[in-house]
């Protein structure tokens, strides 16, 4: 039986997550209208029926709505996937298989928008290389708590930059394509070039 003093915890949660949720989707209907220049921080608390005070409860500025949306649970998932994946594996393949079953929460049909919002000023641009580099870490982190020997950190680094690479040419080329394959389907073709070149070399690291 469950203690009814978790409901009210439930509920909090419950309604934080709704809240969260409809500012996000406020936000960029209103980056989509307005340009995200165009789109201030008041308007988007007031199209989601908030103060501005309680907005900053939830999100630090209006780019981090973008950002949160954009990512999409991917980096948590990440960090997840690869540490129930098994350590008797070479770390590039292990990195691929995650890649590959994430690859959906990057492919929703509003990965294009958000893209080209990402695009449209600088500080969003150097935002959106941030996003990979701070994505490498979580994936270095992952790999170094699987395969925790130090000797092999300088290693699982190089796995981690080239998987992000990886990641980037496949994104790249699906936008490119009109999404008309799945994202999957670039991952393989681009860790299939990858291991064609280089993943001799890599897996010995």
């Amino acid at each position: 039986m469950r203690d009814a003093s978790e409901k009210p915890q439930g509920l909090r949660e419950r309604k934080r997550r709704e809240t969260s949720e409809r500012i996000i989707e406020k936000g960029l209907k209103l980056f989509v209208k307005y340009g995200y220049e165009g789109t201030t921080l008041d308007a988007i608390a007031d199209a989601a029926g908030i103060s501005r005070r309680t907005f900053f409860y939830y999100f630090k500025s209006k780019e981090d709505v973008l950002l949160t949306a954009h990512d999409n649970g991917f980096r948590q998932a990440l960090r997840s996937a690869m540490r129930d994946e098994s350590p008797d594996q070479p770390p590039l393949e292990a990195v691929q298989k995650c890649l590959i079953k994430l690859a959906s929460r990057r492919e929703t049909k509003e990965s294009i928008v958000f893209d080209r919002l990402m695009q449209s000023t600088e500080a969003l641009r150097a935002r959106k290389e941030a996003v990979f580099v701070e994505t490498e870490q979580i994936l270095l982190q992952a790999m170094c708590e699987l395969w925790p020997s130090p000797a092999r950190r300088d290693g699982h680094r190089l796995v981690a930059m080239v998987a992000m690479g990886t990641l980037r040419l496949a994104l790249d080329k699906w936008k490119q394509n009109d999404a008309t394959d799945p994202l999957a389907y670039y991952l393989r073709q681009g860790f299939a070039l990858l291991a064609k070149q280089f993943v001799g070399r890599i897996s010995a690291a």
